[in-house]
């Protein structure tokens, strides 16, 4: 019979195996078969090099095939100087919905210091893009690696940048669907539900990003 000290050591191995099997690593085997191009199939222009994945512009957003609605979201990236990205969630694909943008909220990245037009405090990195503003500033200049670490649980939504907490917010909520109402938003079905596929944007600069990966959790 196992002493309780091993066996309890032993439980806690499993334990800990467990929790980092539940995540799925989206960028599996250097590969981009969790993805797609949003409202297509093949993804041409986007390429993964050691682990990094990149547009160098005008290549189109990609989504994951899969839907997911309570979840953690870990990833990295970087953009050049004047650069402008996006990574969202909840994103809708559904040929009434034109662009990725329409639907899901976004996690928005931007170069907050050089870009070549005044940024509102809803348009800076972090926010969700256009609605509502991050807490602070934490993101690295352009060309260095920033993290960003999304949860989503039940509706309400954390954005972490760089192991800080810089914005929350509840879909469905009074709150939020004010907001929306007062944004470029308001005449589309956006962030309506809280399930949905994980997006990548390509706006039109070079952006790179790596150790993506999302788990389910309860």
């Amino acid at each position: 019979m196992l002493g309780s000290t091993v066996f309890s050591l032993l439980i806690a191995n499993a334990f800990e195996l467990q929790k980092k099997e539940r995540w799925i690593d989206l960028l599996a085997d250097n590969s981009l078969a969790s993805w797609h191009l949003y409202l297509g199939a093949e993804i041409k222009g986007w390429k993964i090099d050691d682990g990094v994945l990149s547009t160098s512009g005008k290549n189109g957003d990609i989504v994951t095939n899969q839907e997911f609605e309570n979840f953690e979201l870990e990833l990295e990236w970087k953009i050049e100087q004047r650069g402008n990205s996006g990574i969202f969630i909840f994103v809708v694909e559904h040929p009434d919905n034109k662009r990725m943008y329409q639907s899901g909220p976004e996690f928005q990245i931007i170069d907050n210091e050089n870009y070549p037009q005044q940024l509102t405090e809803q348009q800076k990195t972090g926010s969700m893009s256009d609605v509502l503003a991050p807490s602070k500033s934490r993101s690295k200049p352009a060309g260095q690696w920033n993290k960003t670490r999304i949860v989503a649980h039940n509706g309400k939504v954390q954005h972490w940048l760089n192991k800080s907490l810089i914005l929350e917010y509840q879909i469905g909520s009074k709150q939020l669907n004010e907001e929306i109402a007062r944004s470029k938003f308001a005449q589309l079905r956006y962030a309506k539900v809280a399930k949905g596929k994980i997006g990548l944007q390509d706006h039109g600069n070079p952006v790179c990003f790596k150790n993506i990966r999302v788990r389910p959790i309860k």
